[in-house]
């Protein structure tokens, strides 16, 4: 019995899958396992290596022992590569614009992916949010507005208008990109404090805490891998590519807080098309004032008028109340329990008389009698 037992150990552990990455490993992140190099033959990194035109120095034992561990750990971790390179297009093409027309270094584009893997709603433990994972005292005092209705970290396009600011100050006090991005992840007081205490402005050769030690790193397997995806057998056509989002930005001021399904209305979408575009906005309502707010293409030049002739329709009287539907109710039957006209009820949500609505779906309704 124990023989038998040992037999199917064995046999179990030969037929046990290999490491993504080896050379028989098989393909979860894209390309056939013939395609796909091996670990080691991956990290073999040959020629300069820059970041930001700041060479790399490669030849230090120490400092290639640093990058081979973090090209390890992003290559190891290949689902989270092709989620990088399927949203490249969305956001590191308007980004590589972005930095061009500030005449920015364009490997900066790669800080946002390491931060936040390009994920808007992205939340550190230390409070960080958004694409660029800023804390809410610097996204302030680079003219992000944060609160708890609107918190602009969350938009690509804000957010990246204040990173930049932020990196480029950074730049202009320390002399380097590479110290930058370090600030940049530690706050500039505590690199001022630690290249003042070691004597030191080389990035490596300064103890720094470790988290900032792999930051760098992190970037430069990035930059690596998206520079040349296929060369790390992530082999991803145009088709697997997402595209950029068809919409367009559009200012408004808003006269009164309306809700988001008001507003989606009045964009030609629904709901969470326009949470999705707009991930800045906090709760169901756009807060009275102004706004920049990405709309689709096709609503862009009716949406300012349809969005001001929505709100007039609102009962300026009463507190919105939100109305979670229970078993047995119908949107006539709603209507009348509130004392509103069923048309009224049925644009503040942006639904038709023929929609069917389900317990435990919340309808704003404005004004009316609260039973």
């Amino acid at each position: 019995m124990v023989r038998f037992l040992i037999v199917l150990i064995l046999v179990g552990m030969s037929a046990a899958p290999s490491p993504a990455g080896s050379a028989d490993a098989g393909a979860p992140g894209g390309g056939s396992p013939e395609q796909i190099p091996s670990l080691i033959q991956s990290i073999r990194l040959e020629g300069p290596l820059t970041f930001c035109g700041e060479r790399v120095p490669l030849k230090r034992r120490e400092v290639r022992e640093r990058m081979e561990k973090e090209m390890l750990l992003a290559l190891w971790n290949r689902p989270q590569v092709i989620l990088w390179l399927k949203r490249s297009r969305r956001y590191l093409e308007p980004l590589s614009a972005m930095l061009a027309r500030r005449g920015l270094p364009a490997d900066l584009k790669y800080v946002t992916v390491v931060e936040s893997a390009l994920r808007p709603h992205a939340v550190s433990s230390k409070g960080a949010v958004g694409f660029w994972q800023m804390m809410a005292f610097t996204g302030r005092k680079y003219g992000l507005t944060i609160n708890s209705r609107i918190d602009e970290r969350r938009s690509f396009s804000a957010s990246s208008r204040a990173a930049l600011k932020y990196l480029k100050a950074l730049y202009e006090q320390f002399g380097s990109w590479t110290l930058a991005c370090a600030a940049y992840n530690m706050g500039e007081r505590g690199l001022a404090a630690a290249i003042d205490a070691q004597g030191q402005t080389d990035f490596y050769r300064l103890y720094l805490p470790l988290e900032t030690q792999r930051f760098l790193f992190k970037i430069l397997a990035a930059k690596q891998i998206l520079t040349s995806p296929r060369k790390f057998g992530f082999n991803l056509s145009p088709a697997d590519i997402y595209p950029p989002f068809r919409a367009k930005t559009v200012e408004v001021d808003c006269p009164r807080d309306i809700h988001m399904s008001v507003v989606a209305e009045a964009a030609g979408t629904y709901y969470k098309r326009m949470k999705d575009l707009n991930p800045q906005i906090r709760g169901a309502f756009l807060a009275k004032g102004k706004h920049r707010l990405m709309v689709p293409e096709a609503a862009a030049r009716t949406f300012p008028g349809k969005l001001l002739r929505a709100a007039q329709q609102i009962p300026a009287e009463g507190v919105p109340h939100v109305y979670r539907v229970k078993s047995g109710d119908s949107l006539s039957i709603i209507a009348q329990r509130f004392n509103v006209r069923l048309s009224d009820l049925l644009r503040w949500n942006g639904l038709n008389a023929r929609k069917v609505i389900v317990p435990g779906q919340t309808l704003i309704i404005y004004g009316g009698k609260i039973p």
